[in-house]
Formats: C-alpha cells, structure tokens, sequence
C-alpha cells in the first residue's frame, strides 16, 4: 500500500499488522500473541503465506481483557 493510496482513502493507520507489529502495539511478547491466536481469543487473517491481525481485532482482544473499576 503506497503513501498515495492512503492520502486518496483518507486512511492514517494500517487496517491489518504482523504479528510482531501487533505485539509490540499491544505491548505483549509474541509468544503471547500466538498463543491468543492459536486458542481463538485473537481472530488473525491469512493472505498467501502472510498472516496479519486487524487493528480491530487486536483492540477487541484487548478489550476484552478490560477490568472494571
């Protein structure tokens, strides 16, 4: 995704990150991450050989470790 194209969606983050990219946002290890992954808690997308996880999806996870006060 080119520069150009984000200015022309009006789009100012990634849509979807890697996994490494989605642990360092969320500030957990990878293993972490992985282990959300595997047991379902965390939805990922497969495209070709990548795997990515949607900025929705890594907020939604971590909301869903949300406590209340």
């Amino acid at each position: 995704m080119t520069a150009q194209w984000k200015r022309i969606e009006g789009l100012s983050q990634p849509l979807a990150v890697s996994p490494t990219e989605a642990a360092r946002l969320a500030g957990v290890g990878r293993t972490t991450l992985y282990l959300a992954m595997r047991e379902g808690d965390l939805k990922s997308l497969k495209i070709g050989k990548r795997r990515l996880i949607a900025v929705d999806a890594l907020r939604a996870w971590l909301k869903s470790y949300e406590v209340g006060q």
